[in-house]
């Protein structure tokens, strides 16, 4: 997600370093996961490092502004999360790439963490569960979230996942689930 940021805000980063979840580095260390970056930059005078909001905010580390697709100095908040989430086009896939989207305070390097289900569901009762359990989780799970210091979806985005659902997600004779 950083790579990709970076590719889409420096063309030369995108010719000569790219994007993905491991890229050749011209200089300096790397760290692993949130632990091990934030252990790097703190011992490094000078450096530095992109770790998960989250973590940031848990830790008190120092973060900085970043300037969005719409040229505006924005912060890393929940609302600024959010704000990218809903300046993409979901009705065609919810596989989006969140990072630089255009919109009013949209934090240029968002993510999206998903759920995998399969379309024909072996076990129907354990299928309808699971979507159960998922459509719970996005009723009430919203104040846990964001006490956790994660953003949520919008209520769009949400109707437009379970209207997936209701579509998709069969038992084997083709019924749906939702």
């Amino acid at each position: 997600m950083f790579t990709s940021y970076l590719s889409k805000a420096n063309a030369q980063w995108k010719e000569k370093i790219g994007a993905g979840s491991t890229v050749n580095w011209p200089t300096g260390l790397g760290g692993k996961g949130n632990d091990g970056i934030a252990a790097f930059v703190q011992r490094l005078p000078g450096s530095i490092g992109y770790v998960e909001y989250a973590y940031a905010k848990q830790n008190n580390l120092a973060y900085t502004k970043l300037i969005s697709a719409d040229g505006k100095a924005v912060s890393p908040t929940e609302e600024s999360f959010s704000a990218a989430a809903k300046g993409v086009d979901w009705s065609k896939t919810f596989a989006q790439d969140l990072t630089d989207q255009k919109g009013d305070n949209a934090w240029p390097i968002t993510s999206t963490t998903f759920i995998l289900v399969h379309k024909e569901q072996k076990n129907p009762a354990q299928g309808t569960e699971v979507l159960k359990f998922f459509d719970w989780a996005y009723k009430t799970g919203a104040k846990q979230a964001n006490d956790l210091d994660y953003a949520t979806l919008p209520n769009e985005v949400i109707e437009q996942v379970r209207a997936a659902w209701k579509t998709n997600v069969k038992d084997s004779s083709g019924k749906a689930l939702y």
